[in-house]
């Protein structure tokens, strides 16, 4: 079973010395506990209530916590499981585990520390007092100053669940952040689906006019990009423009070149080789007319020269005859 034991608030520095050793029979208090204790550093959650433990209320009164816990014994019918309970072994540890891991100064540790390691030795589990707990011990300590300490207690816990709506409401803030997040998110993945449908399409066929230098050159890198294995170019006219599209198909993809040599493209083949993955050339034996892009097993016929496609009326079309038969026709 997962124990709940936790501190209500984070711990706030307590700069307080404080003498247990005394006993007074009439539990009034000598020295008035500093304005500076942060009770609500003491309330924690055990068993999902808000409790005080008794050794923190003992110092607040500035007595024994034996004597403390001697007065609630004689009074007892007053103090039923939901006024006061005693802790477990279970939670004690949790508790003491949590104050050290902290490493911070803590009145309950050094209190809880003092009582079980104090003169005479005895150990014990520790008293939880919950909040109607708390309100009970001013009526069997009757004293001025208990009341009057009670009061304060009585205040850090109202303060509490004020807290606990605070943080309820920046939750329920970040809850309807995150929903209006994921509505926008939605919204955004609608709009991108509107796009994609609105977007040109690789097209079997596409034909561009005079002057659609861009969309020409944009469509022909795509069918580059698209390459899973190869990329055979067989055009009579090649220059450097050409070797830059290359550049853009995938790690691992050939490509090769069937076309008429010149020295310039001689030229520009070696270097750019020399820096990209290599592009093979291929002499075409004759002129031919027409220009051919294979990519992988598909043929696709050129109006036009790469390095002049769109610069006039031209298309690209896709073949439904082998990449085979036309590499076969080049010989």
């Amino acid at each position: 079973m997962e124990l709940e034991v936790t501190n209500s608030v984070q711990f706030t520095e307590l700069v307080a010395n404080y003498d247990h050793s005394i006993e007074m029979a009439d539990f009034g208090v000598a020295n008035s506990v500093p304005e500076d204790i942060d009770i609500k550093s003491m309330i924690r959650v055990v068993r999902g209530v808000q409790v005080l433990l008794d050794s923190d209320l003992a110092m607040l009164y500035n007595v024994e916590n034996k004597r403390l816990n001697e007065q609630v014994k004689r009074n007892i019918t007053r103090f039923p499981p939901d006024f006061m309970f005693q802790l477990t072994k279970e939670e004690h540890q949790c508790l003491r585990s949590q104050i050290a891991t902290l490493n911070q100064s803590s009145p309950s540790l050094r209190s809880q520390i003092a009582t079980s390691n104090g003169r005479g030795g005895a150990r014990y589990l520790p008293y939880a007092f919950t909040r109607n707990g708390v309100a009970m011990l001013s009526s069997v300590l009757r004293s001025e100053t208990a009341i009057r300490v009670n009061i304060n207690i009585m205040r850090a816990f109202t303060s509490i669940p004020q807290i606990l709506g605070q943080n309820t409401q920046v939750i329920q803030r970040m809850f309807n952040i995150e929903q209006h997040q994921q509505e926008t998110d939605e919204k955004i993945d609608i709009l991108f689906e509107k796009i994609d449908e609105l977007s040109p399409q690789m097209l079997p066929e596409q034909i561009f006019s005079a002057g659609c230098v861009w969309d020409a050159w944009t469509y022909v890198s795509a069918l580059v990009r698209s390459a899973k294995s190869r990329i055979i170019l067989i055009d009579n006219f090649v220059d450097d423009r050409v070797l830059s599209m290359l550049t853009k198909r995938a790690e691992g993809v050939s490509a090769t070149i069937h076309t008429r040599y010149s020295e310039q493209f001689l030229t520009d083949l070696k270097k750019h080789n020399e820096q990209y993955p290599s592009i093979e050339f291929v002499q075409l034996p004759h002129r031919h007319h027409d220009r051919f892009l294979i990519i992988d097993d598909k043929v696709h016929f050129l109006g036009a020269s790469v390095k002049d496609m769109g610069a006039g009326l031209c298309a690209v079309t896709e073949m439904e005859v082998a990449p085979e038969t036309i590499l076969g026709m080049l010989k």
